[in-house]
């Protein structure tokens, strides 16, 4: 008899923290697998927060190779359309920190390695926006998605991917605006 009510103790236990498991919220799921290692190095150098992300998002080195950095700080004075040159000894200090942490030399990163690995030789990539991988992971979201005011270009990380800050563009982190949670 108590070998019966052990067992039917095991089964009742068991079916309880199912229920509860179930119970659970989707955002206490969204974000507990949204909480994961990042997928790039997040941003830790204070003159490209200061000098780069107090402008726009903080794009992580590992998002662009160093080629494409070292296009981008050539062009600083048509940044995007606007005038972004900074002094001689920051510019030489950002890029070596943009080169130091480029997508080939961060390739113990998921997504660095990753898009490393979609890159075409002999191809100057001018922007995140233009990466293969890039291109690839985004390709089925519609238009209109990107296009409304609260995003505006695949180029706004952080609109969508609620963890990008911290090098995290796991899919179960995103939430796009007038959408919801991305499902593929």
């Amino acid at each position: 008899m108590k070998k019966v009510l052990w067992i039917l103790g095991i089964l009742l236990s068991q079916s309880f923290a199912e229920e509860v498991a179930f119970e659970r919220s989707s955002e206490d799921i969204f974000l507990a697998r949204s909480s994961k290692a990042p997928e790039v190095m997040p941003v830790n150098n204070a003159l490209y927060q200061k000098e780069c992300a107090s402008c726009h998002f903080g794009y992580q080195p590992g998002l662009l190779p160093s080629q494409s950095w070292t296009y981008i700080m050539q062009n600083l004075r048509n940044h995007y359309g606007v005038d972004a040159e900074v002094e001689n000894e920051d510019y030489q200090a950002l890029l070596e920190y943009l080169s130091a942490n480029a997508s080939e030399k961060a390739m113990q990163y998921k997504r660095s390695a990753k898009i490393t690995k979609s890159l075409q030789q002999g191809v100057l990539y001018q922007s995140i926006t233009e990466i293969p991988y890039h291109i690839k992971k985004h390709r089925k979201i519609d238009k209109a998605l990107i296009n409304q005011k609260e995003v505006g270009s695949l180029a706004r990380c952080a609109a969508c991917h609620k963890k990008a800050n911290e090098g995290i563009y796991s899919k179960h982190s995103v939430d796009i605006p007038n959408y919801g949670r991305w499902r593929d």
